[in-house]
């Protein structure tokens, strides 16, 4: 048997604060649809966080693992990306951070972790792959990839009771726009309420997966009104969190022994600018467009005008990330930072075969998204435009992506978590 525990923390602050993840939302939260919670799952020496929020900065998360009660090199921190929680890291998207908030989640984690490490007990754990939930819609391109792939872990103590389950799929959890605001896990929340009701006593956690260019059907643009839209609403976000719990749940039970292990890599990717013009120049004429904008892009603009001005001087430079990889008894889990794209995410999914294995991005740092080679030619907010609203000097440059999944498949191959050739 394995030495596992469960924990969960609830990191909710009071109303008042300013949510993240749409610049139409001006507003702070007027109070809690569900609570934001810190869930763990140790298993041996290593361990899974992940918080409700849209993102850590990587600084945030290496303290969590420097906190925590394990070999920090044996923990993955990641995030929901709910765009439904505070502003959660410092210095990016536009909005500054209340700090008895960044405190809130960074003790919650700690919390999380330490209470899973000390109710580690004997334990079996059990994976399969789930079916496909029929969720996600690649937002970039009507024919572009999707990964449908639905694992789930299951943990059982020595009496066979489930004490864990945890789950991840490639899909935003932007159910709910910016029109919303309550705060909330959006659909995550939902998923792992049917969890546990098929579970009881169960604490389930839900990773989001490389989900870039995805989400439940609209574009990134249809996220920049205040306007209501009746789909996007705290009853789809139950509908579509209940078929994804139902695709997981209809995963088979094959049993994993063995350690849980760790490694990871950390790697400098590059940043450039593809703003061809100089960037005073931009921000005057972001400037001059203001006075006769809508409000939504008013607000746009003014955050553009500001990362001009902070960045005109400014080298694009490197940002140094870290893929890590947790292999529970030959269940991989393996996870990127930054919002991925499916292709990406997909490229190492390929690399574990037939495996039920996690595939995770919005871990250990969110510095905005990463798009594949592919991608540039399309350009897109995703590739041109989303580095100014989150912060960053510059677009993550061509092949960081692929570089990613190479540090991935390296860490793969290094366990024997690789694909096995056919006879």
């Amino acid at each position: 048997m394995i030495e596992a525990g469960v924990a969960v923390v609830d990191i909710t602050p009071a109303a008042g604060l300013d949510l993240a993840g749409f610049v139409a939302r001006t507003l702070p939260a007027t109070g809690t649809h569900d609570p934001l919670t810190a869930r763990a799952i140790v298993v041996g020496e290593t361990a899974v966080v992940v918080l409700d929020v849209i993102g850590l900065h990587e600084d945030m998360a290496a303290r969590i693992r420097r906190r925590a009660p394990l070999p920090e090199g044996n923990i993955i921190v990641a995030a929901t990306h709910t765009h439904g929680a505070p502003v959660s890291m410092q210095g990016r998207l536009g909005r500054k951070a209340d700090p008895r908030f960044l405190q809130r989640i960074e003790d919650g984690a700690v919390e999380a972790l330490r209470l899973a490490y000390a109710n580690r007990r004997p334990a079996t754990i059990t994976a399969g792959m789930g079916t496909d939930p029929g969720v996600a819609w690649n937002r970039r391109h009507p024919d572009g990839p999707l990964d449908r792939s639905v694992p789930l872990i299951r943990i059982r103590d020595e009496a066979g009771n489930c004490i864990a389950v945890m789950t991840s799929y490639a899909c935003h959890p932007v159910v709910l726009g910016a029109d919303n605001r309550e705060m909330t896990a959006d659909f995550p929340f939902y998923v792992r309420q049917a969890l546990e009701a098929a579970y009881p006593g169960a604490v389930a956690l839900f990773l989001t997966g490389c989900a870039g260019d995805v989400n439940t059907g609209h574009t990134a643009q249809a996220s920049w009104t205040l306007a209501a839209n009746s789909e996007r609403s705290f009853a789809t976000a139950q509908r579509l969190g209940a078929r994804i719990a139902a695709a997981a749940l209809a995963a088979g039970e094959e049993d994993f022994t063995g350690p849980g292990r760790a490694a990871h890599r950390e790697l400098d990717l590059g940043l450039t600018r593809l703003e061809t013009t100089p960037l005073p120049e931009l921000a005057a004429r972001w400037r001059a467009e203001q006075p006769g904008a809508d409000p939504v892009r008013a607000k746009l603009l003014g955050t553009w005008i500001e990362w001009a001005e902070r960045n005109h001087l400014v080298e694009p430079g490197t940002w140094r990330a870290r893929v890590s990889l947790l292999d529970w008894g030959g269940i991989p889990i393996v996870a990127m930072p930054g919002e991925i794209f499916t292709e990406t995410g997909l490229a190492v999914r390929g690399a574990c075969g037939e495996r039920p294995a996690f595939v995770l991005a919005y871990a250990e740092g969110t510095p905005g998204y990463i798009p594949p080679r592919s991608e540039f030619g399309f350009g897109g907010y995703e590739v041109e435009e989303a580095h100014r609203f989150i912060g960053m000097p510059g677009t993550f440059a061509p092949g960081s992506a692929e570089a990613l999944a190479d540090a991935a498949c390296a860490l793969l191959g290094e366990r024997h978590l690789t694909a096995q050739p056919v006879a």
